[in-house]
């Protein structure tokens, strides 16, 4: 039996009841996929169906203020998927009258969108034959075919496109890219794959040669950076001071406490005597405590972060801070759209309770 026909009867048995599957409208495919990015779908479906709930068309969504959708976001991370999706959707509302790009080539002009976005809006949309490649695809391809080039490499990414588009079934390509997908999620997966009963058992070649745990191969990680982050949480009465992160770097227009960053970890002796700490508290904080002896690691795909919280009560904010700060009452915190590593925090503390 052909490689399609026996993946579409393996998809029709096995493919999961999701919500995005029930439609082939523009909005929803284009919010799913930006969603499910370096996303599993068992995370990524709860805030999908809050998104769907709060902006039900592309029009609710241009119209909703960024810090609305960075709050909704909190905690499925890559904020700048959300920055790009605010973005996209006014443009989509504003400048195409609310109609989503037909084909895969102007679809890869939205901000945001992709090779990979824009084929599976395409094929699922429009019956586009163009083939998706996300990381289950080039799993699933570089076990069947054997191949030992990199799937990170530029050699890699361009091998893997052409197999994929050279493979694609052109009469359904819908459901041939979300049946690949599908395969590479529940049955070829990374790690004990289900080989003894993978309908492609005779054909693999990974199967066949022994190479299954070594495929796909990929080229060595960036090197992870440590960072060493001390928050500052004032209090005065019921308020303390949030600020928001700017520029390119983690967490961009989230909010945080004051942060004062270290080379390295910082004990209770030390932390009045940092520079940056003095030129803060320029008055002396009735009671400095430390709220974590043992720093938090907050682990993302490139960095490593170590997070003390340091309360500090004062009768007075300080007023001399490199960022300006947002005063606020304890009862109103949470509205406050903030990395999960804060959000975290704050509900262990309780400001509100």
């Amino acid at each position: 039996m052909k490689f399609h026909k026996t993946l579409l009867n393996w998809y029709l048995a096995h493919k999961r009841d999701l919500p995005w599957r029930k439609t082939n409208t523009p909005y929803t495919i284009w919010l799913s996929e930006i969603m499910l990015q370096q996303t599993r779908i068992a995370q990524g479906l709860p805030y999908y169906q809050k998104f769907i709930a709060n902006f039900p068309t592309v029009f609710d969504l241009a119209e909703a203020d960024e810090e609305q959708v960075l709050k909704l976001w909190q905690g499925l991370g890559y904020y700048s998927r959300a920055r790009n999706l605010h973005f996209t959707a006014n443009y989509v509302a504003e400048e195409l009258n609310g109609v989503f790009p037909d084909n895969y080539n102007d679809l890869k002009k939205l901000k945001g969108v992709g090779d990979y976005t824009a084929a599976a809006i395409a094929s699922i949309c429009y019956q586009e034959p163009v083939a998706v490649v996300d990381g289950n695809v080039y799993r699933v391809l570089s076990r069947y075919m054997g191949i030992e080039t990199p799937i990170n490499s530029t050699e890699g990414v361009k091998e893997f496109k052409a197999l994929a588009q050279k493979m694609l079934y052109k009469k359904d390509p819908a459901n041939y890219n979300q049946a690949l997908m599908e395969f590479g999620a529940l049955h070829c997966k990374p790690k004990n794959p289900l080989c003894e009963s993978c309908p492609f058992q005779k054909k693999c070649v990974a199967f066949q040669q022994g190479k299954v745990a070594s495929l796909p191969v990929k080229l060595k990680k960036t090197k992870v950076r440590t960072r060493h982050f001390n928050y500052l949480v004032f209090f005065n009465d019921d308020k303390t001071l949030l600020q928001k992160r700017t520029g390119k770097g983690i967490w961009e227009n989230l909010y945080e406490f004051p942060l004062v960053e270290t080379a390295t970890e910082i004990q209770m002796e030390d932390f009045s005597k940092q520079s940056a700490v003095k030129k803060i508290l320029k008055n002396e904080p009735k009671k400095i405590q430390l709220y974590n002896n043992k720093p938090i690691k907050h682990v993302l795909s490139h960095q490593k972060i170590f997070a003390k919280f340091w309360v500090i009560k004062v009768d007075d904010f300080p007023d001399n801070f490199l960022k300006p700060v947002v005063k606020t009452n304890f009862s109103a915190i949470e509205t406050y759209a903030v990395p999960v590593l804060l959000e975290k925090f704050i509900d262990a503390f309780g400001f509100s309770k």
